[in-house]
């Protein structure tokens, strides 16, 4: 809920779903904030479900501080997940920094900052908004590779993760998947399977849509 615009449902809702549906552990990642942080903690530790924390980040094409109209209000997507508390402290950090400071549109980091605080977090290259999935939607794959390689520089190795994400109604998400596990086989970047939760119950489509528009 606090995805604004786009998701519904708050906190308890959602782990009580994932409960009900038999998971071992739930992700929450709204866009560029860490608002439902601590609630969906708590929910999930007394639902015996493990609570993973992130951020859906706003990455900056050049500096989180540039603000040129048609340029910088062009940002991609970046999935962060606190792997450790020295994580979840990093990312408090970058998402006061990315209001502070990087506030443009939206609020914004970039790729030094996250060099900076990049410990304890785990990064997936993101939903079709990524900077890796729109070359790869744009048949750059060189320019794919080289992200690939600059996020694995940042993160390491084993802490960088190709996202396929599952929506098999958009053709165009089915081949950025088909793309990123040919990355994934030229990188070796491992693969992680994620699918995003706007809504909770099937009968609540029409309502989301509505929403999102």
């Amino acid at each position: 809920m606090y995805s604004l615009s786009d998701a519904m449902g708050d906190v308890g809702d959602l782990v009580g779903r994932a409960k009900e549906l038999g998971y071992d552990a739930v992700a929450l990642t709204d866009h560029g904030a860490l608002y439902g942080a601590i609630e969906f903690y708590e929910a999930a530790k007394k639902a015996g479900i493990k609570a993973i924390i992130g951020v859906e980040a706003n990455i900056a094409p050049n500096k989180h501080t540039d603000k040129r109209p048609a340029i910088d209000n062009h940002i991609t997507h970046l999935t962060l997940l606190a792997e450790t508390n020295e994580g979840y402290h990093n990312l408090l950090k970058l998402i006061s920094i990315s209001y502070l400071e990087g506030f443009y549109y939206k609020p914004r980091m970039d790729k030094d900052l996250l060099r900076e605080y990049h410990g304890g977090i785990i990064a997936l290259s993101g939903c079709a908004k990524g900077e890796i999935p729109k070359a790869c939607q744009s048949h750059d794959m060189e320019k794919a590779e080289m992200l690939v390689r600059t996020y694995q520089e940042i993160f390491g190795k084993e802490n960088f993760f190709l996202e396929l994400v599952y929506r098999p109604e958009s053709p165009t998400q089915i081949e950025i998947n088909e793309k990123l596990v040919e990355l994934s086989k030229k990188t070796g970047a491992p693969i992680v399977g994620t699918k995003n939760v706007h809504y909770l119950h099937e009968d609540d489509r029409e309502a989301q849509d509505a929403l999102d528009r």
